[in-house]
């Protein structure tokens, strides 16, 4: 079946949309891991199907990489928005989308020229909040533990660049204190309310963003008091904006949604 889709991207973080509205897919754990491939493949963190929803006005599923189904993913729910205004499937400004950690809200940035140009996402309430203890090895002796709807390990470090990415993030997403594993998070506190942060997802390794990431890590940072609720988080593909509100409890994210390229493929 010849299909189309579009590739995009929010702060790096790059996947491939379908609208199974138009194209139903009936293996999206093998799909993404066949179009996710650099070389003989798309290229991409993951697969992101956009379909109907009886909870919200659409759903959205994501696919990690390696076919693994994820829970969420912020940076790519703002594309899901961008891409469902300019492809006029709504015309909607403030969405509900239906994902696997329950209704997120979008609310989109539109500029003159009817583009989508940054989505703000209420990404809900950070959750399950704890200390845990690491081994000898681990670039520091402890770490946050966070649920955004999905598992999170913030590491907190005094220089982010004497970090090995590849080896320790490969090492903690295999942590015993998560069975179904976990992405982990390495942030630096900078002057201000600024976090440098990378990120090593579960199910797909190094990338180049991570918004349930970058709320989680503002969470960490809130619990052990190493900044306030209002920061901005410096990511390896760009910068995103979180806001913990007191009252509500809620994590606003607001960042980037970019279209890189449309195309078909035979799948």
């Amino acid at each position: 079946m010849n299909i189309e889709f579009t590739k995009m991207q929010g702060a790096g973080n790059d996947y491939i949309y379908i609208n199974t509205l138009k194209y139903p897919i009936a293996n999206p754990e093998e799909l993404s891991e066949k179009l996710s491939r650099p070389h003989t493949g798309i290229g991409s963190d993951g697969l992101v199907l956009i379909g109907p929803s009886d909870k919200g006005d659409f759903s959205m599923r994501i696919f990690n990489a390696d076919g693994s189904e994820a829970m969420m993913c912020g940076n790519a729910s703002r594309c899901v928005g961008k891409y469902l205004y300019e492809y006029g499937l709504t015309q909607k400004t403030s969405i509900d989308l239906e994902t696997r950690s329950g209704i997120k809200r979008l609310y989109l940035h539109v500029d003159d020229k009817q583009t989508v140009d940054s989505v703000t996402v209420n990404m809900g309430i950070p959750s399950n909040i704890h200390r845990i203890d690491l081994d000898n090895d681990s670039p520091a002796r402890e770490g946050i533990a966070v649920s955004m709807g999905n598992p999170h390990l913030v590491i907190f470090v005094e220089d982010l660049q004497q970090i090995d990415l590849t080896q320790t993030g490969s090492r903690l997403e295999h942590h015993p204190h998560f069975p179904d594993r976990v992405n982990v998070e390495f942030a630096q506190i900078l002057n201000g309310n600024r976090i440098r942060m990378r990120v090593w997802e579960r199910g797909s390794g190094i990338t180049q963003a991570c918004g349930t990431g970058a709320c989680a890590t503002v969470a960490a940072a809130v619990f052990t008091k190493r900044c306030g609720r209002k920061a901005d988080v410096i990511m390896d593909g760009g910068i995103l904006h979180l806001y913990w509100d007191e009252e509500s409890n809620y994590m606003m994210m607001n960042g980037p949604a970019v279209k890189v390229f449309d195309g078909t493929i035979d799948i």
